[in-house]
């Protein structure tokens, strides 16, 4: 019987089935940017459609959408979530001296933001204009930095809490939160008017690929993957 060779160990499962996600997510986010760029006319129409009601709907709600501003703004906004992964980069270094993983959340985080901009200067799509707008955005429109964003810092804090085993009422509180932020944040930056639907739609793919990406990096380099360490990181008890 042929016993497959130490050096080369087989690729578990669990690192084909990320590959083949990144794989997936990566063809959808180049396929959604090429038609923006194009300028595919169904897309672009379905754009103008949906924002021009949900627009209307903000001229409408002021109260509603006050709270909108406060949640984009402050609650979902990118710079909150870049300093809820610095947070738990530090945690991860003080409580579980997990260096390698806090160094790797933080890199992940930051490449985010370098795609993200990257590509905003290069399609250098304009942002929705009204005559009576509820709320201002700088930059380009494509991709959504708000969803971008909160899509990687929450799929990889996700991805944490279920490497280190959280379940129960932990994990669920998590995944609702999440879940929440993610959608929430994107459908107030098209309520506010300062994205088009396929900006948030891109920014939400484009993240997680990213998040699908940075996971197959830890499996493969991380601490006990098959080019790393062969280890564990020191838990808080190690020496």
């Amino acid at each position: 019987m042929h016993t497959p060779s130490v050096a080369s160990p087989p690729r578990p499962p669990e690192h084909r089935t990320t590959a083949r996600a990144t794989g997936v997510l990566a063809l959808c986010s180049a396929l959604l940017l090429v038609l923006v760029v194009a300028g595919w006319s169904p897309l672009l129409t379905a754009d103008g459609d949906i924002a021009d009601t949900t627009h209307r709907w903000a001229v409408d709600e002021p109260g509603l959408t006050h709270v909108f501003r406060i949640l984009s703004d402050w609650v979902w906004d990118p710079w909150t979530m870049r300093i809820l992964a610095a947070v738990a980069a530090i945690w991860l270094v003080w409580r579980r001296n997990a260096r390698w993983t806090a160094v790797w959340l933080v890199a992940a985080c930051a490449v985010g933001t370098l795609v993200q901009q990257a590509l905003k200067a290069a399609v250098g799509r304009e942002r929705p204009v009204w005559p009576d707008p509820v709320d201002t955005a700088h930059f380009a429109a494509y991709p959504s930095g708000h969803a971008l964003t909160a899509t990687v810092v929450c799929g990889l804090l996700l991805w944490l809490l279920h490497h280190e085993g959280v379940g129960g009422a932990l994990w669920g509180t998590a995944l609702a939160v999440a879940v929440l932020s993610v959608a929430g944040v994107g459908l107030t930056r098209i309520w506010l008017g300062v994205h088009w639907p396929s900006d948030v739609l891109g920014g939400w793919v484009l993240g997680a690929t990213l998040v699908a990406l940075a996971i197959l990096v830890h499996r493969r380099w991380g601490p006990g993957g098959p080019e790393g360490q062969l280890k564990p990181e020191a838990g808080p008890h190690d020496d």
